[in-house]
């Protein structure tokens, strides 16, 4: 066996980002790994059930072994195997954690199947703060990665809120061949603005009305007529609701941002900071909005050649996701100022 890479999980944000994006590339490129100070900027550092569902998901993918990863934990080594995903899977946060966020480990981990397609089946939370909705995964980062060769289909099979949790949300993966770069350095000029309110056993107090009418007002003093889409839905284990809104540009790109229910937070409250910040990301003239732009860099270390990204602003996550990709070799990226530059090593659709 390799010898083990040392990772500071207090580096950069801190965060469980880098559990999930450290598993990943040790995955793909077959790097055991040693993680120590594992989430040590937060209020309750260590590893949480949602860390813990995503290395043991990641280990069940390829196989190989976990040492010293519990409830807490805040070091721990995962050794990958040699097996490549195939067939289906079902993983269960087994809490509220988000279930999106457990994607972004493995769709990477999935980009190297050597069967196809590959179907998922999570359960967990959807929509809630400090993580992407299942909405932004399934209308912003499938398309921009599908640009790159990777088709994700998403579908919302059940919303999930905290503290309850239970949201169900599939993926079925196909990948034609290794990744290639993507340029976005173009931004274009906004085409449509668009959305969608969604919520959860709580009908009579029209939450899903209130928090399109408030975001559709920001939109229009901003000179944008925007269409959002209300939905009313009983098939959640508790009342909650989120909010998605996207704006179309010339070029095929879209933007995105979200907000979530959360109590004593009014619907019109979510409704104008959603607005608001997705009008932010757009007077940048950056292509990707600020979720986005990390999101997207695991996947540019994956394809091979050279990839290009404006971005709205340089947040901790997109330091971290620089940082991990230049830790592990996998790729060289940079940031010139708001420009993100990633020189890929073409590991995806085959292990180097």
């Amino acid at each position: 066996m390799s010898s083990l890479l040392e990772i500071d999980g207090a580096a950069c944000a801190g965060s469980g980002m880098i559990v999930r994006q450290a598993v990943a590339y040790a995955a793909v490129t077959g790097t055991p790994i040693h993680l120590h100070h594992v989430r040590a900027s937060r209020p309750r550092p260590g590893l949480r059930r949602q860390h813990l569902g995503a290395v043991e998901a990641v280990r069940t993918l390829v196989g190989g072994t976990v040492e010293g990863a519990s409830p807490g934990s805040r070091e721990f080594t995962f050794c990958p195997g040699g097996e490549r995903p195939r067939g289906q899977y079902a993983f269960d946060v087994g809490t509220s954690g988000s279930a999106t966020a457990l994607s972004l480990a493995l769709l990477p981990v999935l980009a190297t199947a050597s069967e196809q397609p590959i179907r998922v089946e999570l359960t967990g939370g959807l929509f809630q703060d400090r993580a992407p909705s299942a909405f932004h995964l399934q209308h912003v980062l499938a398309p921009l990665i599908a640009r790159m060769g990777l088709a994700v289909a998403v579908t919302l099979v059940r919303p999930g809120y905290v503290p309850t949790g239970g949201g169900v949300l599939r993926l079925e993966v196909r990948t034609d061949g290794p990744l290639v770069p993507l340029e976005a350095q173009q931004s274009g000029s906004v085409r449509s603005v668009w959305g969608i309110a969604l919520a959860s056993h709580l009908q009579e107090r029209r939450v899903s009305r209130r928090m399109a009418d408030s975001a559709c007002e920001v939109f229009t003093r901003a000179g944008y007529e925007a269409r959002i889409d209300e939905r009313e839905d009983t098939s959640a284990l508790q009342p909650g609701a989120g909010l998605a809104v996207f704006a179309d540009l010339t070029g095929g790109w879209r933007l995105g941002a979200d907000g979530a229910g959360a109590r004593g937070r009014p619907a019109e409250s979510i409704g104008r900071a959603t607005a608001e910040r997705l009008l932010e990301d757009v007077r940048t003239g950056a292509v990707l909005d600020r979720f986005a732009s990390d999101q997207i860099i695991t996947f540019t270390a994956l394809a091979r050649g050279r990839s290009r990204a404006r971005l709205p602003e340089v947040t901790d996550h997109v330091r971290t996701g620089v940082w991990l990709t230049n830790l592990f070799g996998v790729a060289q990226a940079t940031l010139h100022g708001r420009l993100l530059v990633v020189e890929g090593g073409g590991t995806a659709g085959g292990r180097s």
